[in-house]
């Protein structure tokens, strides 16, 4: 794809975020390609009972936004609960399948390999000075003062 090519008019249409609720909603397009590659539901215990795809636009609000936690709007499902997602799709590599998965496919969308063949590893052009001495930093002031190396 040509740069001269990415924003025309018909582009511009293609990626408005206008019509929704918030910039990091996912469009009925996204949630196609995202929803059935997120766990499906525990096979123990109580039905879920949260739409996910809430879930994922919480997290994608507070990860643009970059507000905390207790700061998500209040239409979006608790955040104990979306912080329970999020950390557990941390820990068991949800996220990393997720990166992977769409990685692939923007690749193939413009006509590459989904896997790369070959990669290219630059080693340091130009060399550092290695500082060998020791450095002390402190922290606090009068008594609470504490030391880090």
């Amino acid at each position: 794809m040509d740069l001269k090519d990415m924003w025309t008019d018909i582009t511009r249409r293609q990626y408005r975020r206008d019509k929704l609720k918030y910039a990091s909603d996912l469009t009925d397009k996204e949630w196609e390609v995202l929803g059935p590659i997120l766990p499906g539901p525990s096979s123990r215990g109580r039905p879920r009972r949260v739409d996910l795809r809430s879930v994922v636009e919480a997290i994608f609000y507070v990860l643009e936004s970059g507000c905390q936690w207790r700061m998500v709007p209040d239409s979006f499902p608790p955040r104990s609960t979306v912080q329970r997602y999020f950390y557990t799709w941390c820990r068991d590599g949800t996220w990393k399948q997720i990166n992977h998965f769409v990685l692939m496919r923007a690749r193939e969308e413009i006509g590459r390999e989904a896997s790369p063949s070959a990669g290219v590893i630059d080693s340091q052009s130009v060399k550092t000075t290695e500082d060998e001495s020791v450095r002390f930093f402190v922290y606090g002031f009068g008594s609470h003062a504490s030391f880090m190396r």
